[in-house]
């Protein structure tokens, strides 16, 4: 790449070289999210990964894609970057998951006003960071200068990961019936969902300085507090799945409770969610008292405290608490299956 130097296509905005450097200020970070099918070789047309030999009798690939939306925003403000990239690998590997799979490899996508490396090694830090909390490799990706489309400050960032999963192994929706449980676990935070939302309650994007603000109730800055990463849940749910049957599990993403729990089981049933049983953080009560939020609307929008949910038979219920705990994770009973409603109820 010596030799690749435009002077006419840098005076039209976009920097080779600044790419080239970025490559360089990003390999000890990929290095780090090195798996054991991880193929050598960044810089080709395609990132390569071996199936794992001998871990499924009918492997199945599982797929998920998605950003980091307008959370982005409090970034640019906030200029932290190292932070997000933990969020875009996280909304795609929690979807994998759900289907009872184990992340294998990701990759990402970054579109920049203007290419400055050392931001983009920020963002390829926290990227691979997420990796190595979903113990996925981290094996290529794109970096593109997008001059005129957006602001020299400005990017946006997405992902994509492919799991894979027994066929006989998967997760079927199908199989929850009534009296079946619903245990949570906990959120850290707002996760990377009703940024519009929020931004609109605080009036962040005219009050910036709102972001330094200490909140009592918070113990933080607001903007510590929003850039919390979204938790991955990778490795407590592989390793529950060794050891208790899990019937169904949703990822609490947009569209909050009312949205993504029923995609957990089949229409022929509703879920009774006790809202005492929820134990939401602080920062969802500030933005429903800031900015006059029903309730509805709150479920509707944001996780509530509540990352991913499980839906177990009542027999395993007591086990599921139990080892969650032991994996240090927070969880609860929320609330169960029923008959005779579908969707929603949260009483």
């Amino acid at each position: 790449m010596q030799n690749s130097y435009s002077e006419s296509y840098k005076n039209a905005g976009v920097d080779v070289t600044a790419g080239y450097k970025s490559i360089e200020l990003i390999k000890k970070h990929i290095e780090r999210t090195k798996t054991q099918g991880m193929i050598e070789g960044i810089g080709g047309f395609g990132g390569l990964f071996a199936l794992p030999k001998n871990e499924c009798r009918e492997p199945v690939l599982v797929s998920g894609t998605d950003g980091v939306g307008t959370k982005l925003k409090i970034a640019m403000l906030m200029d932290k970057h190292d932070t997000v990239g933990i969020d875009c690998v996280a909304m795609c590997v929690n979807d994998i998951i759900c289907a009872g799979a184990k992340p294998l490899f990701f990759l990402d996508y970054i579109a920049l006003g203007k290419n400055k490396p050392e931001k983009v090694e920020q963002i390829v830090s926290g990227v691979a960071e997420g990796c190595v909390q979903a113990l996925c490799a981290l094996v290529g990706g794109e970096t593109a200068e997008h001059p005129g489309m957006m602001g020299e400050d400005e990017y946006d960032i997405a992902g994509f990961s492919v799991g894979i999963v027994d066929k006989s192994k998967i997760l079927d929706k199908n199989n929850v019936k009534k009296g079946d449980v619903i245990i949570s676990l906990a959120s850290s935070g707002v996760h990377s969902n009703g940024f519009s939302l929020t931004r609109k309650v605080f009036e962040i994007d005219s009050k910036k300085d709102i972001l330094n603000k200490n909140f009592e109730e918070l113990g933080k800055t607001l903007g510590e507090e929003l850039l919390t990463p979204t938790k991955i849940y990778v490795k407590p749910i592989l390793s529950l799945l060794e050891e208790v049957q899990i019937k169904s599990i949703c990822h609490i993403t947009g569209g909050g409770f009312y949205e993504n729990i029923p995609r957990a089981f089949s229409e022929n049933y509703g879920a009774l969610i006790k809202k005492n049983a929820v134990e939401s953080p602080s920062i969802f009560k500030l933005i429903s008292d800031t900015g006059k939020i029903p309730q509805r609307d709150m479920f509707n929008t944001y996780n509530m405290g509540v990352g991913l949910c499980l839906i177990v038979s009542q027999e395993n219920a007591d086990k599921t608490l139990r080892l969650l705990k032991e994996k240090g994770e927070k969880a609860a009973i929320i609330g169960e299956i029923c008959e005779g409603f579908t969707g929603v109820k949260i009483e």
